[in-house]
């Protein structure tokens, strides 16, 4: 009996220890944010030339800061100097054509063409005066037969001298056609197109600083010959830094793009404001990167935690832990739709 009782009592026991803890924690209060384990990731940007060349000179050295618009590097710019010239006379050539067929033809020339044409008038009348006179001439033998004839061929060629010279006279007059004018218009800009495109070559042949960031590696040094696109250097902004954290399934409907956030690291005692600007639409398998035990076998979906205020304590890659808090968006209409252009550029 007296084990019965005590196995009773055990029984009792047990069953209120469960009893007041379920209890517990139905009234325990629902927590307000999640807790993540995340690296730092840095916008980078591989710097190229839009045009091929040599290399003439690199300023900056790697670890140093940069503004935007500060000098990096440059190519030799004579090769592309000379093609603006090049570009620049037949831009000029094209100019003056047009402008000869706009103004027409000059008093000179207009007058030298009048003389001409008068000049072959006077010839026919003459020729055919002496075509004429041979012809009377020949009824009574006086002249050849052959020289009649040759009377009537000068007559014949002056006949055409007069009306070619008259058709001349007459383009002068008129002008220049309206589908010249029209060629030379295009030829005119094709060669100034052909000018802006070795102008812009020309300004390409010096690469600057697309923003602030710190210059992080130098591919080609000075006398390397380098191709259109190949990149030369490496350059971190330092305007935006996040870390990317993997959400749980089971967070996902409470927390919301936008959703406030704050970052810590191991080197600074500082907390990082934050927000959340992506979050996947695709499930995947936490990373092995990531140290958190308990999710290293489940599904999750990857969020970027855009960093508000970086400073030079974020490192690229550092490992950070983020807390997320639970509810709405704050502010979300300046966050993103998509992981963007960052990772390509990377």
């Amino acid at each position: 009996m007296k084990k019965i009782a005590l196995l009773l009592v055990v029984l009792l026991g047990s069953g209120a220890i469960y009893y007041f803890r379920t209890l517990e924690g139905r009234n325990a209060p629902e927590p307000d944010a999640a807790y993540y384990s995340g690296n730092l990731e840095l916008r980078r940007v591989n710097l190229s030339f839009r045009v091929g060349g040599k290399l003439s000179t690199f300023t900056v050295e790697e670890g140093a800061r940069v503004s935007r618009g500060d000098r990096l590097a440059a190519l030799d710019a004579e090769p592309l100097a000379a093609e603006v010239a090049i570009a620049r006379a037949s831009r000029d050539e094209a100019r003056a054509v047009l402008e000869r067929l706009e103004n027409g033809a000059r008093r000179q020339e207009l007058e030298e063409a009048k003389a001409l044409v008068r000049e072959y008038e006077a010839n026919l009348a003459r020729a055919t005066s002496e075509v004429a006179r041979n012809e009377k001439l020949l009824q009574t033998r006086a002249v050849s037969e052959s020289a009649y004839e040759i009377s009537i061929e000068t007559r014949d060629v002056f006949e055409s001298r007069l009306a070619r010279s008259r058709e001349a006279l007459s383009l002068l007059e008129e002008g220049t056609r309206r589908e010249e004018l029209d060629a030379a218009r295009a030829t005119l800009a094709r060669a100034e197109a052909t000018l802006q495109k070795a102008e812009i070559a020309l300004q390409d042949a010096t690469l600057v600083a697309p923003n602030d960031g710190i210059l992080l590696t130098r591919v080609a040094e000075p006398g390397a010959i380098v191709a259109l696109g190949q990149t030369v250097a490496t350059l971190s902004l330092r305007d935006s830094v996040w870390a990317y954290v993997y959400l749980v399934e089971r967070d996902l409907g409470r927390i919301a793009q936008g959703a406030r956030a704050e970052i810590r690291t191991d080197s600074s005692s500082r907390v990082y404001e934050g927000r959340v600007g992506y979050i996947s639409p695709e499930a995947e398998f936490t990373p092995k990167t990531v140290e958190t035990k308990e999710l290293r076998t489940n599904l999750v979906y990857r969020a970027r935690i855009i960093v508000d205020d970086p400073d030079d304590g974020l490192r690229q890659g550092a490992p950070v832990d983020v807390k997320i808090e639970y509810g709405h968006a704050q502010g979300s209409n300046e966050l993103e739709t998509a992981p963007g252009a960052e990772e390509s550029s990377r």
